[in-house]
């Protein structure tokens, strides 16, 4: 069966350019019946790299489908029994998703059946859009991505993740709605010259074993880099594991290189309700970037939504882990019985092997809309990575409801922010949790502001919730930002995760 379908697909595959390559074009994907693996995939890669950036047409997108608002582009579906493998119960489902609206570049899509590569063309039949005629596309149009739906502990198929614009992904854990997004790769974010978004070229999904994992490759470009990826993805009871492995090729020189790039939304919160008008407690995906640091130091530091850009860099080597938290866990921690923010998924994610110098960045941006994705994290190696030159490296992320493993460190529960006692003086207060805070000993208050003075601080106790407050007030003065730090220890030891905080008015 498999090998008739091959058969009949080869002449399609002439259309998607799977012949003799022009000089003015990119070499060849991997063709229906080519045996398939990663070094396959990485070999195309830096192939393509060699060669000039073709963009991808966008013109044949009829008006219909280019001008849908974000509404009708939703409202399109897949229509019942016409997503891949249903029926076939392997413990997943993958279902293309539609060219249209603010996702207009066309995506190449391929199942990988037997070692071997089988093309998905496009299909109109596989949607349904109440209300909407769809027109006919070509089937060498692609799609704009990828829908996955896992089975988990013998439960019913729910979606687990989607693959969709530029080299953007999201997954989640059981139970749990899309929030934080993931970048395949990270180039020149707020960068004098501009960012520059690699875009999906083409995925490749393995078919798996009943109950396994699912293994997706990703070809990712630009006009500076080529990157082939691998995902290998499994879904457990409390979070999805995401291991990738990552190849990148550069074009030019990458000396604004971002890897493990994460973005969420973040409005308000009890530290920042600057400018809002808003029945909600909080509205967020995000309230904090955690960093576990390569000599050992577990940070905190709560996000907000600035007045102008801010941008932050946490010069570390080797760093053991970050990632964009959600750590505000309940329903009157937003109040918002449409998007349910307190379901949204942290994503945590674990460097594998030796990343050397650099800097985990955060990127904070102004924003007036929850649906804008306006923080930023990642890590940007020190050195420049070289035109013609290679990078290989990998991770694991964590998608769930909290970090692995977390250090034996009381940890930051909350954070407030308010008007002082006089003049430009500002309140907060930061709770912290954890048996560590209870040990033998007294606890020692190590807070500070540069610049900036502390002009009162309080600790205060809860010792039958195992809780703590830290109560202080900043006088800023005259100055426009203040770094804030706060740790709590006994003698030297830290007991608690560093507080970080840049206040600005």
């Amino acid at each position: 069966m498999l090998a008739a379908g091959l058969a009949a697909e080869s002449v399609l595959w002439a259309t998607l350019g799977a012949g003799p390559a022009r000089a003015a074009e990119p070499p060849p994907l991997p063709g229906p019946g080519a045996p398939f693996d990663r070094e396959a995939l990485v070999a195309h890669a830096r192939e393509r790299a060699r060669g000039p950036y073709i963009a991808p047409r966008t013109d044949d997108l009829p008006a219909a489908l280019r001008e849908l608002g974000r509404d009708a582009y939703a409202a399109i579906r897949t229509a019942p029994g016409r997503a891949v493998w249903e029926g076939e119960d392997p413990g997943w489902t993958l279902e293309p998703l539609p060219r249209g609206s603010i996702f207009a570049h066309p995506v190449q899509l391929f199942l990988v059946e037997g070692g071997q590569v089988r093309p998905l063309p496009y299909d109109r039949s596989r949607f349904q859009a109440e209300g909407l005629a769809l027109p006919d596309l070509a089937p060498e149009a692609g799609y704009s991505g990828l829908r996955l739906r896992a089975r988990v502990a013998g439960g019913d198929l729910a979606e687990i993740g989607v693959f969709q614009g530029a080299s953007f992904f999201r997954l989640c854990a059981p139970g749990q709605g899309l929030g934080v997004t993931a970048r395949s790769l990270t180039l020149r974010p707020a960068d004098a010259r501009g960012e520059e978004f690699p875009l999906f070229r083409a995925l490749y999904a393995e078919r798996p074993e009943a109950g396994g994992p699912l293994v997706l490759h990703a070809l990712v470009e630009s006009e500076s880099a080529v990157a082939a990826l691998r995902f290998r993805i499994a879904p457990e009871a409390r979070a999805t594991l995401c291991d990738v492995e990552a190849a990148i090729f550069a074009r030019q020189p990458l000396d604004h290189l971002g890897l493990g790039g994460c973005q969420a939304s973040y409005l308000f919160g009890p530290l920042d309700r600057r400018n809002v008008d808003d029945a909600r407690s909080a509205v967020h995906a995000t309230d904090g970037l955690a960093i576990a640091n390569g000599s050992g130091e577990a940070i905190w530091r709560p996000v907000h939504n600035p007045d102008a850009l801010q941008i932050s860099a946490f010069v570390d080597d080797n760093p053991k882990g970050f990632g964009l938290m959600q750590r505000a866990r309940a329903f009157r921690d937003y109040e918002d019985d449409v998007q349910h923010w307190e379901s949204r998924p942290s994503l945590w994610l674990e460097p594998q092997g030796d990343w050397g110098r650099g800097s985990v960045v955060l990127l904070e941006i102004p924003s007036d809309s929850e649906a804008n994705e306006n923080v930023l994290a990642y890590w940007r190696p020190k050195e420049t990575l070289a035109k013609d030159g290679e990078l290989r490296v990998a991770y694991r992320q964590h998608w769930g409801w909290e970090r692995p493993e977390p250090p034996p460190l009381a940890r930051v529960t909350g954070s407030r922010g308010g008007r002082g006692s006089a003049g430009p003086r500002r309140l907060f207060l930061v709770d912290v949790a954890g048996e560590a805070l209870f040990g033998a000993g007294g606890l020692d208050l190590a807070l500070s502001a540069a610049p900036g003075t502390i002009t009162r601080q309080q600790l205060l106790p809860d010792p039958a919730a195992k809780t703590a407050r830290v109560a202080f007030e900043l006088d800023p003065g005259s100055e426009r930002a203040s770094e804030l730090r706060l740790v709590l220890k006994r003698g030297d030891r830290p007991v608690s995760e560093t507080w970080l905080y840049r206040w600005t008015p």
